[in-house]
């Protein structure tokens, strides 16, 4: 099992609220804990990468390296891959030589982009609502609600980011879907693949699915 076992729709909503997170860091350094600027900017980031998407919806499809483009400017910046990779791996981490840490990390961050760029072409144009959010002053860890409505008449699905500070910014680490953790569950199914062909076969096995596609 090599992949995060949700329903498409789950897939396809939390590429959608990852999108804006980027922003989050941004506005955090120059606004301090106040959340009411992180939130607004955080609407105002998505509002334009959607925007962008549903505008070159079809050169983007027959350019596929155009989409990887946008997930890597927009996306990547306000995620801590290292942490995220630590965290999947759990005590496998500890394990791992240098070279398999950095090889883990660069084949988890290449997955993770291949799959949500991929995903990121569906959209269209469904809605993100931000509940209201507070940040105390002296917090390192915090979680960010969103709503997303995922098709017209359905109960939104609610997606929560784990963020905590690095390096005086936030940066993603963790991202919840209906009370389901993507960390804990790759963290599942990469366990089962360690058992089987220890770290080095998890991590060719990472490989060759970004190499191919599949």
């Amino acid at each position: 099992m090599m992949s995060f076992d949700l329903k498409p729709a789950a897939w396809l909503v939390l590429l959608l609220a990852w999108l804006p997170m980027q922003a989050q860091a941004t506005a955090e350094e120059s606004q301090g804990a106040d959340a009411a600027g992180p939130q607004e900017l955080v609407r105002e980031t998505a509002r334009q990468v959607l925007g962008e998407v549903l505008e070159r919806k079809e050169e983007l499809k027959e350019s596929p390296q155009e989409i990887y483009r946008l997930v890597e400017k927009h996306v990547l910046p306000g995620f801590d891959f290292e942490y995220m990779a630590k965290l999947v791996l759990g005590k496998h981490w500890r394990h791992a030589n240098e070279e398999e840490q950095q090889a883990f990390t660069e084949g988890f961050r290449e997955l993770l982009v291949r799959t949500y760029a991929t995903a990121l072409l569906n959209y269209s144009g469904q809605d993100i609502e931000y509940p209201e959010f507070k940040i105390q002053g002296d917090e390192e860890k915090v979680s960010v609600p969103t709503r997303v409505f995922a098709s017209e008449g359905a109960q939104p699905i609610p997606i929560n980011y784990s963020l905590h500070r690095k390096d005086g910014e936030w940066k993603v680490y963790d991202v919840t879907i209906e009370g389901v953790s993507l960390v804990l569950n790759y963290r599942s199914s990469f366990a089962s693949h360690i058992r089987q062909h220890q770290i080095s076969g998890l991590i060719e096995r990472i490989n060759e699915k970004n190499r191919t596609g599949q």
